[in-house]
Parts: C-alpha cells; sequence; structure tokens
C-alpha cells in the first residue's frame, strides 16, 4: 500500500464501467492515480473513454483522463492500492466480488460503493473484513463533491482513514459514517423526504406538481447554504421542539415503499424509462431533465470554487 495518497504510484482499479464507475475513475484519473477498469459487459467497458471525455468536455478540461481498460477483473485488480466495487445493488454479486478481489490481490483495501447496503453483510465472507470499507459516492461522481466513508462493523480505523486520505487527493470531500446502518446518511433523509412526499399526494392533500414545487422553491433553496440541523439551531430549537410535537404524529411512518409507487410499478409504470409513472414522460424528455441538472450541479460547482 503507498504511503504517500498523492503519490502517481498510487493504484486504483474500479469494478463495474456503469452509471457510477466510469465517473469514480475519471475523478481517481484527473487526480494523479494510475487507474485501471472492468467491467464483464465488454461495449459498456469500451465506452469508457467516449462518456470520460464527454465529462471532461463538459468540464471544460482541455487533459484527457487515463484510464487502463481491461479484460479480467484479475488484470484490473492486481498490484491496486484500492479496489473500488460499482457493480449493481445486489448484495450475493457484491460479496462474490470481494471474493474474487481476495483471490486476485489479498492486500489491498476494497471500497463498494454501495448506496444502501451494510459494509458489514458486503464483507461477510471476505478474507479480512477489516480492509472492506464503503465509500457512497453520489451521481454523478465528478460533480458531487461528498463521498460518505461508512466504517463496517469490522472495518479497520487504518483501512477507512487511508481511504479518507485518498479522496481527499483525489480533490473529494469524505465524510466519516460512524456507524454501519442502511441507507447510510444521505440517503436515510433523501428517502425519509420521497417517502412524506408521496404519503401527501395519497392524502389528497395536493397534487404531485405541487408538492415538486414547494420541495424546489423552498427549503430546497436554502439546503445548499444552511442544512436541517444548522437551521433548527438558525431559527431555534424551542420553536422546531412546538413544531414536532405538534406535527410529528401526523407524519408518515410506514415501513414499505408507499402505497402510491408500488402500485404504479405493480402496473408497469416505472417513470421516465417507461413513460409513465408518477408524472408522464414524453419521449426526449429524461434526456431534458439530466441536461438540466447537470447545468445546475455545474453552477454549484463554480460557485464553490469561487468561495
Amino acid at each position: 500500500m503507498s504511503a504517500n495518497p498523492l503519490h502517481p504510484a498510487a493504484r486504483v482499479g474500479v469494478l463495474g464501467a456503469g452509471l457510477m464507475g466510469h465517473g469514480i475513475a475519471q475523478v481517481f484519473s484527473q487526480a494523479g492515480f494510475q487507474v485501471s477498469i472492468w467491467d464483464p459487459d465488454p461495449q459498456a467497458l469500451g465506452d469508457v473513454p467516449r462518456r470520460i471525455d464527454a465529462h471532461l468536455q463538459q468540464l471544460g478540461e482541455t487533459r484527457r483522463a487515463s484510464v487502463a481498460l481491461c479484460s479480467t477483473l484479475a488484470e484490473c485488480v492486481g498490484g491496486c492500492d484500492l479496489v473500488v466495487e460499482a457493480a449493481p445493488e445486489q448484495l450475493a454479486l457484491k460479496q462474490d466480488l470481494v471474493r474474487q478481489v481476495d483471490a486476485a490481490n489479498p492486500d489491498c483495501i476494497v471500497a463498494s460503493n454501495t448506496s444502501v447496503l451494510r459494509i458489514t453483510e458486503i464483507a461477510l465472507h471476505a478474507r479480512d473484513p477489516r480492509r472492506v470499507v464503503g465509500t457512497h459516492w453520489w451521481n454523478p461522481p465528478y460533480l458531487i463533491p461528498v463521498v460518505e466513508v461508512v466504517r463496517g462493523e469490522r472495518t479497520s480505523p487504518e483501512a477507512a482513514d487511508q481511504v479518507t486520505q485518498w479522496l481527499r487527493a483525489a480533490g473529494k470531500l469524505p465524510v466519516d459514517v460512524f456507524k454501519d446502518a442502511p441507507g447510510f446518511v444521505g440517503n436515510r433523509m433523501q428517502f425519509a423526504l420521497v417517502r412524506e412526499a408521496a404519503h401527501i399526494v395519497e392524502q389528497g392533500i395536493c397534487s404531485a406538481e405541487t408538492v415538486d414545487l414547494v420541495a424546489r422553491h423552498t427549503f430546497g433553496r436554502r439546503m445548499a447554504a444552511v442544512g436541517p440541523l444548522r437551521n433548527s439551531d438558525y431559527i431555534g430549537l424551542d420553536l422546531v421542539e412546538a413544531i414536532l410535537d405538534y406535527l410529528a404524529p401526523h407524519l408518515c411512518d410506514v415501513k414499505q415503499t408507499p402505497a402510491l409507487i408500488k402500485q404504479l410499478v405493480a402496473a408497469g409504470d416505472q417513470g421516465a424509462k417507461s413513460g409513465q409513472g408518477i408524472f408522464p414522460w414524453r419521449e426526449g424528455e429524461k434526456d431534458e431533465a439530466e441536461q438540466r441538472l447537470l447545468q445546475h450541479l455545474l453552477a454549484m460547482q463554480s460557485l464553490d470554487a469561487g468561495r
């Protein structure tokens, strides 16, 4: 393992070239790490350079990222200091990838990019679970600064600290998650909001359009400047206590997916990819929404850089 996280010899292997994997590879490569990537789908693997070049063009970067495309997992992880697993959210698949990394490179740190699965479960069959840690990146990885560093029940402090150093060297903002709870930090808050938003529509309080407009143009506008707990301090904890004592009994606390979403999925209405979900989606509208989101995130990045 490289002692200096900024040393150009520090090597990172990425398993999975999909939505998150190629972006994670890009971030490390731009920061000077030696990066390799593997995917069982040759088409997804071969498309990595084009997708990274498109991201760099969006960022106005003139330098190209150098990422080695590997035909086997063993080739990808051999000699690496850090292996980032960015496979689909299937526990058995992630456990199997950890086993394969064990066989090919038993000394590296393995970081899982799971967004909700417990790291302790992913490391269950690892040869040395002390070197398995969670790194929850957010999409798109090259624009969202925060990475949640999650300690499994057996993750060593040294492994978590080393990964944190590497992430800082890659220009990210790593945050320490002390407890291996499903969903970690961001997704627990995000999906609590989704649950309440669906409940509001189910109860006939307002339309789905109104829910989204209120979220975007009220508290959503404040979130980039002040988080929920600091805002609680800002407005006064006595006021927060009074509001929650009255409001909390009326908030949704169901222990499963809200009926609004379950019924739509059962009917085959899966959202933008099927053309119908909570909202109708015309052809090309998903691409337009993605471009609006990317432009917003690029603008936020410019603001951060100017502070």
